[in-house]
């Protein structure tokens, strides 16, 4: 979440730009049939709207994590006018170089109970939260239960989980060493606290922060990255986004312009360096500048803020990531960093190296980033509105505030098209791009996603062309009258069910439902897939198990698409039934299924050979699951 400067557009812009996008998403046509328009409002009694999925279970926020004479929150300030909000902000950024304490901006401490990313360790959910974070067991999804609360403000409070250490964001000036709620007062102090903390929960009962790595910016995200030939260390990449700190707090940091200190900490991201043996010893081994000019040398090098033209989005300055989502087994990293999408060389973690870069006259601010499984296609999201604004109304274009779908081709960025939550709503919803995950469909690129107040969205991107909506669940407006900021800040698929983190509510658990869009197989094929631990922003290679329901899920695919005769599919799915029947390949007639199998697996492989594109990787896979179904029997 960050604040974004926003633009005032005239309708001939809005229209010439709808006009130019296409009909793909159709969102003023939408307000009449979707069942997402017009919910009741309310905060514990809203009106609910769900297509394809279901709510399966809510578990509210505990005591002391929110503010009990505003439960919900309390409500955001009007927006102020660009230039304005632009000088107030380069007035508190000349403050903290003279050592003085700025006033707070309206609303600023609006967010200092929000819910905010979660990370996943075998039954356990760990949800952040500004004021610090909650467990909770997870093992029944209808029944979700409260293990334990950490209060420990400074915001955003993100967090990430590597076997017993739990690792947290903090930017907020507020934060102190000692996780105390006084804050800070004075501008400079010993016991401010901005970077990545990190604590030992080896007993999820009592956890203890064990490590406090101080940064210049703060953390406002932070990603865990793992080297393959280093197994003693986990690296961390933290993403300040906030004012830097004074140098008399902090030794070397400088918030000038690189030509008046080519020292300084803009233009970078951290590196730390984790030995999981002794995490105490934590420390900072790098500020690579992966923004620089090749040419010149100049760490100045991309973006340098403004718009791209009438009609066009103001975008921010690049001197910052907000999120790195890294593939360690592809060697690559994405990167949402405020002005620019880049692609990142990271099989050097300590020092990553820029391969592409992208701009887009439509985005504000690159915010997040998600690959799909074989690493061929990015989605960055733009987080135009910061998070807190009403972004999805029916007069706002759809590729502003939206999804950008790239193609990886020989490790550049291509264009393919924008994804934007199609149902429009509210001026009193909070409405942009926010966190999703892959759900693990074979054959498929499917994601889900959080909107904020605009629900959960979960969409098909295997045609990077032609992303299409298949579920959703949306509740009405906090309140009916004001905007509160709240919705879904993530959604993420962890070993079966979709986890939404809800800003002002707390935890909603999602199963999806079989539809035309997603066979029962489909669904039961990704729920097969199990991990023991899950930080979206550092993704993992998924492979699916040699298992009827997977080679059945590829049926299904192959049928919906058409890629299959009817004969081929009928006698795969008979043999698949046939199959199901034995035990261990030694009962009577177990040999003549086998044969059958191995047969059918041939024949598949060789249909593949006349096939293209997704259909043709589909039969292949299809067959040597075919064959690994058979193998288990032999």
């Amino acid at each position: 979440m960050r604040s974004a400067a926003t633009r005032l557009l005239c309708l001939a812009a809005v229209l010439s730009s709808v006009v130019a996008y296409g009909v793909a998403q159709e969102r003023n046509g939408a307000a009449s049939t979707d069942p997402r328009v017009g919910l009741k409002a309310g905060l514990k009694n809203a009106g609910q709207a769900a297509r394809n999925m279901e709510l399966v279970s809510t578990l509210f926020k505990p005591q002391g994590f929110f503010d009990p004479s505003a439960p919900a929150g309390k409500p955001t300030p009007p927006e102020r006018d660009p230039k304005e909000r632009e000088k107030e902000e380069a007035e508190r950024e000349a403050m903290i170089a003279r050592g003085e304490t700025p006033p707070l901006p309206p609303g600023a401490n609006n967010l200092n109970f929000a819910n905010s990313d979660l990370a996943f360790r075998g039954n356990e959910l760990f949800m952040g939260n500004f004021h610090g974070f909650n467990s909770y067991n997870i093992e029944n999804a209808r029944r979700p239960r409260q293990i334990a609360s950490v209060v420990c403000p400074g915001g955003q409070g993100d967090v990430s989980v590597r076997g017993n250490l739990l690792f947290m964001s903090v930017e907020q000036t507020r934060g102190r060493l000692d996780c105390g709620v006084e804050g800070v007062k004075t501008p400079v102090s010993a016991e401010r606290f901005r970077g990545i903390r990190i604590f030992d929960i080896t007993d999820v009962n009592k956890p203890k922060q064990v490590a406090a790595v101080q940064t210049c910016r703060g953390s406002h995200t932070h990603t865990l990255v793992s080297d393959p030939d280093d197994k003693g260390n986990i690296y961390v990449y933290g993403s300040g986004t906030s004012s830097v700190r004074s140098a008399q707090e902090l030794a070397g940091c400088s918030g000038l312009d690189p030509k008046e200190d080519p020292n300084t900490a803009l233009f970078s991201i951290d590196v730390i360096q984790v030995p999981l043996a002794a995490p105490e010893k934590a420390a900072i081994v790098s500020r690579p500048r992966i923004f620089a000019d090749v040419a010149s040398g100049d760490i100045a090098g991309l973006w340098a803020g403004g718009d791209h033209g009438p009609g066009t989005q103001k975008t921010s300055v690049t001197n910052q990531c907000h999120d790195i989502t890294v593939f360690p087994e592809i060697g690559l990293a994405a990167g949402a960093c405020s002005g620019n999408g880049i692609l990142l060389d990271i099989s050097d973690p300590k020092n990553p190296k820029r391969l592409d870069h992208v701009s887009d006259k439509n985005f504000a601010y690159w915010h997040s980033a998600t690959f799909n499984n074989d690493g061929t296609k990015v989605i960055f999201t733009d987080e135009w509105g910061g998070g807190t604004r009403p972004r999805c109304r029916a007069t706002d274009l759809p590729n502003w505030g939206a999804d950008a779908i790239f193609d990886v081709v020989d490790k550049k960025l291509k264009f393919a098209s924008y994804y934007k939550l199609p149902a429009p709503q509210t001026e009193q919803e909070n409405c942009v791009a926010h966190n999703g995950s892959l759900i693990p469909v074979p054959g498929r690129d499917i994601m889900v996603q959080g909107w904020y107040q605009g629900g959960v969205s979960v969409f098909d991107f295997t045609d990077s062309e032609k992303p299409v909506e298949i579920a959703f669940f949306d509740r009405g407006p906090i309140d009916a009258k004001q905007l509160i900021t709240g919705g879904y800040w993530s959604a993420y698929w962890y070993n079966g069910n979709i986890y939404g983190s809800e800003i002002a509510r707390g935890i909603d658990v999602f199963r999806l439902t079989p539809s035309t869009y997603l066979t029962k197989n489909e669904i039961d094929a990704a729920i097969q897939v199990r991990n023991e631990e899950l930080n979206v922003q550092e993704q993992r290679r998924v492979t699916w198990p040699a298992t009827t329901v997977v080679a059945r899920a590829y049926l299904d695919q192959l049928t919906r698409s058409k890629a299959i005769q009817a004969e081929r599919a009928a006698a795969v799915g008979a043999a698949l039934d046939r199959a199901d029947t034995l035990r261990t390949g030694k009962e009577k007639g177990a040999s003549e299924v086998l044969t059958q199998l191995e047969t059918l697996a041939t024949q598949l492989a060789s249909d593949a050979g006349s096939a293209s594109g997704r259909d043709a990787a589909r039969l292949r896979a299809l067959a040597e699951t075919i064959k690994g179904r058979t193998a288990r029997l032999q």
